[in-house]
């Protein structure tokens, strides 16, 4: 039988992936994260109530719960409700229980919340998180911290700005802000002229955190960051719209 091809000719080149830009963001941060001796662990999308706000100083029924726009899931194995997890700080407790103090710790990854969407908001959005548990640990230690992997990512040095909030699982809380990386702090349409960036909220651990995740009272304390990985991309690679980054869409992702 004679052949239809010939054999010996070069193969079809095939084209090579590309990364999306989260991958990229999250590539980078771990590698700060690693470098300032942190360990990158990772947590469950779909979690108990229990890890997603009970351990994190969130009673059933407390009124801060409506702040996180909860997708609830029925649970076929138990009675305990399942969540999709509305941010990275399940993996708080999760990690405390298995290891002692000192921690060190960043997790990445996905989270559900039920948000209108638009530029934006998403349903769903990634979130980046870091955890210190030692024995002398200070807001000078969290400042010092935000400030040394952003000033990294964005390979500019930039200042942190604390606003007094509140979140449950941390005590003092604070909202972050960071110099504007487009104006340099001059103020701009992006920073609306403050010269400010707000990115995220952070804290020091909250006592009944530590106490659900069975460490003695007063021995140990910490501090607890969290940011949302869709604003640090779109201000790294100046995206205007956190929707094009699930579109699917080959001509937004081959630009990074």
């Amino acid at each position: 039988m004679r052949e239809n091809c010939d054999v010996s000719l070069p193969g079809e080149k095939q084209a090579n992936g590309h990364l999306h830009p989260f991958s990229q963001a999250i590539n980078q941060l771990a590698d700060i994260f690693l470098s300032m001796g942190f360990e990158v662990v990772e947590g469950p999308e779909l979690e108990t109530d229990f890890y997603n706000f009970q351990s994190l100083n969130y009673p059933p029924f407390h009124p801060a719960r409506d702040m996180q726009d909860t997708y609830f899931v029925k649970n076929p194995h138990g009675k305990e409700n399942l969540v999709l997890r509305t941010h990275t700080s399940n993996v708080q407790v999760r990690t405390m229980e298995k290891r002692t103090p000192p921690l060190r710790v960043c997790t990445f990854g996905r989270c559900f919340r039920h948000d209108a969407i638009d530029a934006s908001h998403e349903q769903v959005f990634y979130q980046v998180e870091g955890f210190v548990v030692d024995k002398e640990i200070s807001v000078s230690n969290l400042i010092f911290t935000m400030k040394s992997i952003l000033s990294a990512f964005f390979e500019k040095e930039v200042e942190i700005r604390l606003h007094p909030s509140y979140f449950p699982f941390t005590e003092p809380s604070y909202e972050i802000s960071f110099t504007c990386v487009n104006c340099n702090g001059r103020g701009c349409s992006l920073c609306k002229g403050s010269g400010w960036l707000e990115i995220g909220g952070s804290g020091m651990i909250h006592p009944n955190v530590l106490k659900a995740a069975g460490y003695k009272e007063g021995e140990w304390q910490g501090f607890a960051f969290g940011w949302g990985l869709d604003r640090l991309t779109m201000l790294k690679y100046k995206i205007n719209d956190v929707r094009w980054f699930h579109s699917g869409d080959l001509r937004f992702i081959r630009q990074f």
